[in-house]
């Protein structure tokens, strides 16, 4: 059988080390693949004007699959005056190659695990009754939409007349903003449509259904956005009395669920949202089992069979500057997982994660973030394991 080709997309900073890493943890468990890397980032956007480049959507509608690192992005300001110089009178905005991939392909099925690994010393703990100290089992999934919501990106300063005009057809707009000058004002829209709703919401109930957890869990805000929350609680429930209802349908706010995250986090199993409230989410429980060194991601379009697998963590690049590499390279090589999930190969993402779980556990090989130092290049002396050890350690129990 021919190997699978993979798009790598190293991206920016500590992205091309965790890459590095979790490719060699790849070949160590037996996988077998040809690697074509793809240009993505900031560089590109510095020195070309754009950051996700058409030779690199090329390759992934050609190959399908993708693992991504990370990215840097920064505000409008910051990133024009980055631009080289020959580019600034061009009329180039920078815009998140990460939300253009998502958008040029349909990525709208985001999924992010957060799942406790036992031994972790950086997961939750609690005070319990008669002040026993209580470290509950965190494993819940969330299901975010991708391309729609406040991440859409239709979004305008000093908006043009036209837009201008049709928000004074809404009379709260009129009522709060009729008399704020026109220049003076930016909108950014939220923007929900059925067929992308429906998507995400079916997507959460099939998990929940195919992994048997009792209950799918709504993070929205439907007593106060009511028209877009309003209508994913409303679909939701249509749909689980229709199709699912062995299954609970619970329905939080954000706000409150942010709190009872930290109360009571063993309720939940899978939680489903709109944009930017399941990025919100998916950070609050991905710091109850260790934060985003942990904390892996798949973004796919079931229809196309294209997926982008990616660490949520961003780029830091000063750690990218050391000398030697102390991030920690797990919520990469857990998104490595989601991928062979994704691809079929379910038995070497078990293998994987069996592996990554038994280091874990044992303890004697912990990122500096495990050892709850602060990150400088003096961890390693103080006995904190390199990115490079970290994965080591893993390679020795898959061998």
């Amino acid at each position: 059988m021919a190997k699978r080709t993979i798009v790598s997309l190293p991206g920016d900073g500590i992205g091309r080390v965790v890459l590095e890493e979790t490719l060699r943890i790849l070949e160590a468990a037996g996988f077998e693949a040809d690697y074509i890397e793809g240009d993505i980032g900031w560089e590109f956007w510095t020195k070309q004007g754009n950051p996700l480049p058409q030779r690199t959507l090329d390759l992934i509608a050609e190959h399908k699959i993708a693992l991504f690192g990370a990215i840097t992005s920064k505000p409008k300001e910051a990133a024009f005056n980055e631009l080289a110089p020959e580019l600034r009178t061009k009329g180039l905005v920078y815009s998140s190659p990460i939300v253009g991939l998502r958008q040029h392909f349909g990525l709208d099925i985001c999924i992010r695990p957060t799942k406790s690994y036992l031994g972790n010393p950086l997961n939750f703990v609690r005070r319990g009754a008669n002040d026993q100290i209580e470290e509950p089992l965190v494993d819940a999934v969330i299901f975010r939409q991708n391309t729609e919501g406040l991440y859409g990106g239709v979004e305008w300063t000093n908006p043009p007349q036209l837009v201008y005009d049709g928000m004074m057809t809404h009379p709260k707009f009129v009522q709060n903003f009729g008399n704020t000058p026109k220049e003076e004002i930016s909108i950014s829209t939220r923007i929900f449509t059925k067929k992308a709703t429906e998507r995400i919401l079916r997507a959460a109930f099939e998990h929940a259904k195919k992994y048997k957890y009792p209950s799918v869990t709504l993070c929205e805000k439907p007593n106060v956005i009511r028209e877009t929350s309003g209508m994913m609680y409303k679909m939701a429930q249509e749909i689980q009395k229709a199709d699912y209802p062995t299954i609970e349908l619970w329905n939080t706010n954000i706000d409150a669920q942010m709190m009872w995250l930290t109360k009571n986090p063993e309720n939940y199993g899978v939680i489903v949202a709109g944009n930017m409230f399941g990025d919100i989410v998916s950070d609050g429980f991905a710091g109850l089992i260790g934060g985003l060194g942990f904390a892996a991601s798949a973004q796919m379009n079931p229809d196309s069979g294209i997926g982008v697998f990616e660490p949520t963590h961003g780029s830091a690049p000063k750690y990218a500057e050391y000398d030697v590499s102390i991030v920690n390279p797990i919520a990469m090589i857990e998104s490595a997982c989601m991928m062979l999930d994704f691809i079929g190969e379910a038995s070497i993402a078990k293998k994987i994660r069996a592996a990554v779980a038994e280091v874990i556990t044992e303890g004697k090989v912990k990122t500096y973030d495990m050892l709850k130092m602060v990150g400088r290049p003096n961890v390693i002396e103080k006995g904190a394991a390199s990115t490079q050890q970290m994965t080591d350690a893993i390679i020795e129990k898959l061998n």
